[in-house]
């Protein structure tokens, strides 16, 4: 598991903020790049990129970011227009919407989960969205 720590690091770049073990945070965090949270953390996050919760941390917030990575505890709403992972020894408590979920072995996820794509606001098939011929001319 501690391949899939490194890579989550790697694979987004350098993170420009850091939200640091034994810092405590309450309110709006907004963001542009990549930022790790190891402390706690009470409110709101909005971000376009990547955001890692780290091992240490405590996350009791509505989040919106474009790829969430957990290794520490989460509660509440997610969404992420890309992806996220749960990694070991990560625990999510609450919803997450985002088109692709990686749960590793070790970590807990409870709660609800939608996967729709990011442009897939409806999962009724397309045939369903069809008008029927007949209705139209009146039959």
């Amino acid at each position: 598991m501690k391949r899939d720590k490194e890579r989550a690091g790697a694979d987004f770049g350098e993170i420009r903020a850091f939200l640091g073990e034994g810092t405590q945070f309450k309110g709006v965090l907004s963001f542009a790049g990549a930022v790790r949270i190891d402390g706690h953390l009470e409110g709101e996050i909005v971000g376009e990129e990547l955001l890692i919760i780290g091992e240490p941390a405590q996350v009791k917030a509505e989040i919106e970011v474009g790829t969430l990575v957990v290794s520490g505890q989460v509660q509440g709403a997610i969404s992420a227009r890309d992806r996220v992972e749960l990694l070991r020894p990560g625990r999510v408590t609450g919803t997450i919407r985002t088109p692709c979920l990686v749960v590793a072995e070790g970590a807990v996820f409870n709660g609800n989960c939608e996967m729709a794509g990011s442009d897939d606001e409806s999962t009724e098939p397309p045939e369903a969205k069809k008008e029927d011929p007949q209705a139209a001319d009146g039959a």
